[in-house]
């Protein structure tokens, strides 16, 4: 009888509440810095994935909240324009 290996996972937990540490921090305001960019969006990215935000609807809401100043503000108020006069369907592919 064979039997398959067992795989031990070891979770940090808040030490006030019991519950599980969020492994992946909050990626913070993206500014519009170009040179930041790739490095937020990865962090972006694998925030969303952590907290399991999978409908395209809050990921692209989640995502406009986080940019602020510069080139970036004036990005989401394009895209917060173009949102209010769609159907309300979005396209993940598209907004990427």
């Amino acid at each position: 009888m064979s039997t398959a290996p067992v795989l031990a996972v070891t979770v940090n937990k808040n030490r006030q509440t019991g519950m599980p540490k969020n492994m992946v921090p909050d990626p913070g305001w993206f500014n519009g810095d170009q040179t930041k960019f790739e490095d937020w969006w990865r962090e972006m990215r694998l925030f969303l994935k952590n907290n399991r935000v999978i409908e395209t609807d809050n990921r692209i809401t989640a995502i406009l909240a986080c940019l602020r100043r510069s080139i970036a503000e004036i990005y989401t108020q394009k895209k917060l324009n173009e949102l209010n006069k769609e159907t309300g369907i979005q396209d993940w592919e598209e907004f990427v």
